[in-house]
């Protein structure tokens, strides 16, 4: 399978997604893991800390308005991070994909500067996360926040996080079998939603009011 937009919108709905070994392997690989991440929008909760910060509005959270530089953040080597799966093509490809209205963006923006953000591809009623940053305490925590928070008011059914690590485990991702994965897969495609529609900052703040951990 040729590795273009239509085909990576073809492998999420298959249950495959693309990566490479590293920002300078020129190469693409589809990945179908045994296990698959994910985080259940029902069951989601933020801690009462969490949401003081957000109260706080120290961040500026924006929705597609720099999807290039998130995608080139989330690439950047870091200290943390001596290399990732992004490479050239893979942002060229999901920049693409974000012009025709398939790749999304969430950004965190502190005195006009870019802070944090994440990206991700919509696909029917699911969602699948593929990377974020964050250059402040909390920016990228915010923006999923403010993911979920919209997930939930668009009917997404699905948010897929691919793989489960100790950050987003914190964050309340899950693993599930692939067997699993590929039934809830299923359903969400058959529903249609619209990432790109806008809602108020009053049910934003009203969803994540109701994702608040009550202990």
């Amino acid at each position: 399978m040729t590795i273009n937009e239509e085909a990576i919108l073809k492998g999420y709905s298959l249950g495959i997604f693309p990566m490479s070994e590293s920002f300078d392997d020129p190469n693409i690989y589809w990945i179908n893991p045994k296990k698959r991440g994910v985080i259940p929008l029902d069951d989601f909760k933020i801690s009462k800390s969490l949401k003081k910060e957000i109260k706080k509005k120290k961040f500026k959270i924006t929705i597609n308005k720099n999807f290039n530089q998130v995608i080139k953040n989330c690439a950047k080597k870091t200290e943390n991070r001596p290399t990732t799966w992004i490479n050239k093509e893979i942002v060229e490809l999901y920049s693409n994909l974000n012009q025709i209205g398939h790749a999304h963006s969430i950004e965190a923006w502190f005195k006009n500067k870019l802070v944090g953000g994440l990206y991700g591809v919509s696909l029917g009623s699911a969602f699948f996360g593929e990377s974020m940053f964050s250059k402040m305490s909390n920016a990228s925590k915010i923006c999923l926040v403010y993911l979920i928070a919209n997930l939930k008011i668009k009917g997404f059914t699905l948010l897929d996080t691919q793989f489960v690590n100790p950050y987003l485990k914190k964050l309340g991702a899950i693993e599930i079998t692939r067997k699993n994965y590929l039934k809830l897969l299923g359903k969400s495609l058959k529903k249609n939603t619209n990432f790109s529609k806008k809602v108020s900052q009053s049910s934003i703040y009203e969803i994540i009011h109701s994702m608040t951990q009550t202990s």
